[in-house]
């Protein structure tokens, strides 16, 4: 296993903001989950990765966990061995603890504000809060926009998919590398990545660090969903755990499939989300299509595509603009943060978390 593996728990999408905050954080899968709260500027990030790093430099293998609006920030931290979770619970994804203590706590960095200086900022606050929310939303139309004529692509292209085909190849896949049976375990829940405000993001080293053997999907239309639901199903019963991938535009399909028990990986490819590592074997999804179907719809094909890379260049840079707003409502409440009473909370922290070990 990988000393540090690094994931998603939310995507920005043309459905707006997804989440699987709620499959990570259900409180019986933990022994201690700390909730942060507190807002922009606190240290949330920054308590994290000193956690992150501490457990690393004791041993721990660490799970890192990814911010969609900003992907050098953090959304949570993971320690599997002592089941342990350190996540920001404040919007989008608001997390409120189950079991109080026993199971899942605050931890409130906010109380490290200077409030009356805060209350002074007043104005200011809420003008760059509501420029970001502002930006969210234009950045999540465009991205609908986007997911639309993606979606009108797939389905043109499936008209002249051959099913039986690709199932065939599945099987032939399944026969080959689905061999004896696995410890068990319940799958989990990841993103592998997602468009950001320094574009699409996808952490491919994380499926390189899991899983020697990988099979790249080249799936330009977005075809290959069956292919990994049967294989997801096929490991399941012979009792491997997968790291499931949804994708964010459409939240009920495997985007990619990792068995890290069997060293395997299955990853999608295309445009905006390539995968430019080593492969053990590549699929390319569109052989499937009947060449002649292709033929007549290339132009179409090619129209859609160009639409869709346009509209996501928009979402793309209304994500800039909120990032660029976050960091402005950063600045006004950073001169305001007790930063050294927030390093006192973390040194408790850690020092708790540590008595785990």
């Amino acid at each position: 296993m990988a000393a540090a593996t690094h994931f998603f728990l939310g995507a920005n999408s043309g459905r707006g903001f997804q989440s699987l905050f709620d499959r990570f954080c259900a409180p019986e899968a933990h022994y201690d989950l700390l909730v942060l709260k507190g807002g922009p500027g606190v240290g949330k990030s920054t308590m994290m990765r000193r956690i992150g790093a501490a457990m690393e430099d004791r041993g721990e293998q660490v799970e890192y966990l990814y911010c969609s609006g900003d992907p050098k920030s953090l959304d949570g931290v993971h320690i599997p061995r002592i089941r342990t979770a350190i996540v920001d619970g404040t919007a989008p994804h608001v997390i409120e603890p189950k079991f109080p203590a026993a199971a899942d706590r605050y931890v409130n960095l906010g109380a490290f504000y200077d409030i009356a200086a805060a209350k002074a900022a007043r104005g200011e606050i809420i003008r760059r809060s509501r420029a970001c929310s502002a930006a969210y939303q234009r950045a999540y139309r465009a991205l609908g926009a986007a997911r639309q004529m993606a979606d009108s692509a797939s389905a043109l292209a499936a008209e002249g998919l051959d099913g039986e085909k690709l199932m065939r190849r599945t099987d032939g896949i399944i026969g080959r590398e689905l061999r004896g049976k696995g410890s068990g375990g319940e799958d989990v829940y990841r993103f592998l990545g997602s468009i950001t405000c320094m574009g699409p993001v996808w952490r491919f080293d994380t499926v390189e660090d899991l899983c020697p053997k990988i099979y790249q999907l080249q799936d330009t239309y977005g075809l290959a969903a069956p292919m990994l639901d049967r294989i997801r199903a096929a490991a399941r019963a012979r009792g491997f755990r997968a790291i499931v991938c949804p994708d964010p535009d459409h939240m009920e399909s495997i985007q990619h499939l990792l068995l890290p028990e069997l060293g395997l990986a299955f990853v999608t490819s295309r445009e905006g989300m390539v995968y430019g590592g080593p492969a053990y074997r590549r699929v390319r999804l569109e052989g499937m299509i009947a060449p002649a179907h292709l033929k007549r719809c290339k132009s179409h094909l090619r129209f859609v595509r160009r639409v869709e890379a346009a509209l996501r260049e928009e979402g793309l840079e209304a994500l800039r603009e909120a990032k660029a707003a976050h960091d402005a409502l950063e600045a006004v409440y950073q001169p305001h943060v007790d930063f050294e009473g927030v390093d006192r909370c973390v040194g408790r922290e850690l020092e708790r978390i540590e008595g785990y070990l």
